[in-house]
């Protein structure tokens, strides 16, 4: 029986002869193709989305290594339901982890719920006792099996160390937990604003350390000591005062009426803690205000110090991030200096590209820089600050680094756009010196690569894929990257025999007519290439990274692409300028101008889709998007309404002066100023042309919903027409099984022209 939960259609079991009707669709048997956006459409949208879901084989979800061994397990799907696999490289041997039948009995037993041994009620296990017994989570318990025996019984729950955090909240100063020294000899603690220290044994009374703190000037309750115990580094701070969003949750679950919910959510422009480094010497009592090269801060990070005691450093964000520092602290006498400097004219990726490594207790340090118009690795000479030598260069990226050796001087990292002819976001794998030489190439093959290394880093487990290519997974040496066994490759044969296709990677030049721009083309599966197929957009060109899928059947967008499809589109996503992983001039097009969006590349790029393919239809362009996506997707028909003519936004930061503080910042820039107001769609509401429907949930502590109102209320002032979903009890989100199926019936209306079919007659 199918039913039709807003978005879902939901089937616990396919009857054959309907499944006989969806599968002549799907195959082509049927002599007449199915129009557009008709009730089949969307079922067989269905069919897709749990194919795409549930039956892609031997593509293992999780690796995992055991601690200290040369041994590793992994989740695998297979016809026959989930399995866990133990692979021992020594013993070159690969078998089932566990008897799943026997877990499964033993496991129904102890926690009296039924459990089916193809498809366990876990995703992870963690081998203990010499691999005679593996611990999993089941029904929000811990849980262990002896191997031995399969006796099945709960452990202790281990602690969540996890908490919540929303945009802007503070960093704990609230936590006054003394803080013992590392001899054990000393606690140090804040009271009443100041610092002050004492005895462990309480053998001495407290004694204070500084007499100038007070509520307006409070020092900090992360005290750092100095691992010799004879020193302390901590921040005076100044605070800031609280930004309070509201939200009214109109149906709680625990009772009838309405309940008023705030969050602390610092806005562009607000102010911020502004902090000075202070320096104590327990015995002595000495008290130093570390003077320093800092300005007007937007964040400083706690202090740390050398194991020498020598003197501690913390980095310096200045706001704005046109700036960011590494400065040094001497420990004796708290002269403070520079140690590292970064600047730009534009903005410091800070959020995404910034990585340091303290080699040899600070001697060198290895550190992340785009000085050079790409993103890559220094090594710098920790005592006196200057530049050893660059790690990496060349017109391609850093994207992570895994490991870095101090003994051997090597470092593991991810990379992109190295390997000539391949799509330049791809992620693959190399070792190099600390001295620059030495780059070895950990992974070739012509896909994106996931590793998860041995705890020596002398194996790793090699998944790599595209978007039109399924996973293989290789067992590999991290030495030289040579195969050492071949552990899975995915079997797709049931995409393939329901007609499916992989999207295909279309590349066409930017606005400047020289720059390549990526994206990807979804087909349905009944596509004629006679006809005419409206394009639909998916968009986010938050500059913070970059979005077009690169992995096979990566996420839920991706299956969603291929979803929205079939209900007779062609549905495309790509990264235009201004977003990350490129060159620094590529990223810089966003700075100080997010309504840009990528736009003059997007539309060109699907204008030369459509040069290629006469079946894409230029004069009928949908785009939808979510969060910054949602600001680019009505901005589209604000800004660009002669080419997108129909639109879907949700929980849209539509001004990003409304927004959270540290994503705008960074972009926008500080102080806030026109170019806020010229990138805000409320200030451009007069210019919209086409059909808006705009999807909130109430509840949205991501981006505050006050955007989106604010947004309306301009459209209104404007008499614009357009229309709104605002969905109760719901966070930041694309609206959920509701607003998804809205939006479809949207598009399917506004761009196919057809009327979208009866809900209740999906059933």
């Amino acid at each position: 029986m199918l039913f039709l939960s807003g978005r879902r259609i939901v089937s616990s079991k396919i009857h054959s002869p309907f499944l006989s009707v969806i599968s002549a669709c799907i195959l082509g048997f049927s002599t007449t193709l199915m129009a557009q956006g008709k009730k089949e459409d969307y079922q067989r949208a269905e069919i897709v989305k749990q194919t795409m879901d549930n039956k892609v084989y031997n593509a293992p979800s999780t690796v995992q290594w055991i601690d200290q061994e040369h041994k590793f397990w992994y989740a695998n799907p297979t016809p026959s339901g989930k399995k866990f696999m133990l692979v021992d490289v020594v013993g070159k041997s690969k078998s089932t982890a566990f008897d799943h039948e026997k877990l499964a009995v033993a496991l129904a037993e102890a926690s009296k719920s039924k459990v089916k041994p193809d498809s366990l009620p876990f995703t992870a296990i963690r081998f203990t006792d010499k691999g005679q017994v593996i611990e999993f989570e089941y029904l929000d318990e811990n849980w262990k099996c002896n191997l031995a025996s399969y006796k099945v019984e709960k452990t202790a729950k281990r602690p969540d160390f996890r908490r919540g955090r929303y945009w802007g909240d503070g960093t704990g100063e609230e936590n006054r937990t003394p803080v013992t020294s590392p001899d054990g000899k000393w606690i140090a603690f804040v009271k009443s604003y100041n610092v002050y220290v004492q005895k462990a044994d309480k053998s001495e009374p407290e004694s204070a350390l500084s007499f100038d703190g007070s509520e307006g000037e409070n020092y900090s309750a992360a005290l750092i000591w100095s691992p010799d115990s004879k020193k302390l580094a901590t921040f005076k701070i100044r605070p800031n005062k609280p930004h309070l969003i509201y939200f009214v949750e109109s149906t709680p679950a625990d009772q009838f009426q309405p309940k008023l919910h705030s969050r602390n959510y610092l806005k562009p422009g607000d102010a911020l803690p502004q902090k000075e480094a202070h320096l104590f010497v327990i015995d002595s009592r000495k008290h130093v205000a570390v003077k320093t090269s800092m300005g007007h801060q937007y964040a400083t990070t706690n202090p740390k110090w050398w194991n020498d005691s020598r003197g501690f450093s913390f980095e310096y964000n200045e706001r704005g991030h046109q700036a960011y520092k590494v400065i040094e602290v001497n420990g004796e006498n708290g002269e403070a200096r520079d140690l590292i400097a970064e600047s730009s004219k534009t903005f410091i990726d800070y959020s995404g590209k910034k990585y340091r490594y303290d080699v040899n207790d600070g001697k060198e340090i290895i550190w992340a820089s785009e000085r050079d118009g790409w993103n890559h690795l220094y090594l710098y000479d920790g005592l006196t600050g200057k530049v050893k030598n660059q790690i990496t260069k060349g017109k391609w990226v850093i994207r992570k680094v895994v490991k870095v050796d101090e003994k051997a001087r090597t470092i593991i990292f991810e990379g992109s756009g190295k390997e000539k002819g391949q799509d330049p976001y791809l992620i693959q794998y190399y070792r190099v010196g600390f001295d620059g030489n030495g780059l070895t190439a950990l992974t070739t093959e012509n896909g994106t690569h996931s590793a998860t290394f041995s705890s020596d880093y002398q194996y790793f487990v090699d998944t790599y894929s595209r978007i039109d290519l399924p996973p293989v997974t290789n067992l590999k040496s991290a030495v030289d990257g040579k195969i050492i066994q071949e552990i899975e490759k995915a079997d797709i044969s049931a995409l393939t025999k329901i007609g499916w296709k992989a999207p295909e990677v279309f590349v066409s030049k930017a606005r400047d007519n020289e720059t390549d721009i990526y994206g990807i083309i979804v087909r349905p599966i009944n596509y004629n290439p006679k006809k005419k197929y409206p394009v639909i957009e998916l968009i986010y060109a938050g500059p913070h990274s970059s979005h077009a899928p690169k992995v096979f059947n990566s996420d839920f967008r991706y299956r969603f692409l291929h979803e929205l499809a079939e209900l007779g589109f062609v549905v495309v996503q790509l990264d235009g300028m201004g977003t990350s992983n490129r060159s620094k001039a590529f990223h810089d097009v966003c700075w100080q101008n997010i309504k840009d969006a990528g736009f003059p590349d997007r539309i060109k790029w699907i204008k030369a889709a459509a040069a290629k393919y006469p079946y894409i239809d230029a004069s009928r362009v949908g785009i939808f998007g979510n969060s910054a996506g949602g600001q680019n997707s009505a901005a589209a028909l604000l800004l660009h309404p002669d080419f997108y003519k129909v639109a879907v936004s949700s929980s849209g930061c539509h001004d990003n002066r409304m927004d959270k503080i540290w994503w705008n910042e960074q972009w926008m820039g500080y102080p806030i100023g026109e170019h806020y107001a010229a990138s805000s769609n409320s200030t451009h509401a007069a210019k919209l042309k086409g059909k808006l429907l705009l999807i909130l949930g109430e509840m949205d502590d991501n981006v505050d919903p006050a955007s989106t109102m604010q947004f309306m209320d301009a459209l209104i002032k404007a008499n614009k027409p357009f229309d709104f979903l605002m969905v109760p009890g719901m966070g930041h989100s694309m609206g959920g099984d509701y607003g998804e199926h809205k939006r479809r019936d949207f598009f399917v209306k506004h761009l196919l022209g057809v009327e979208p079919p009866a809900w209740e007659g999906m059933n």
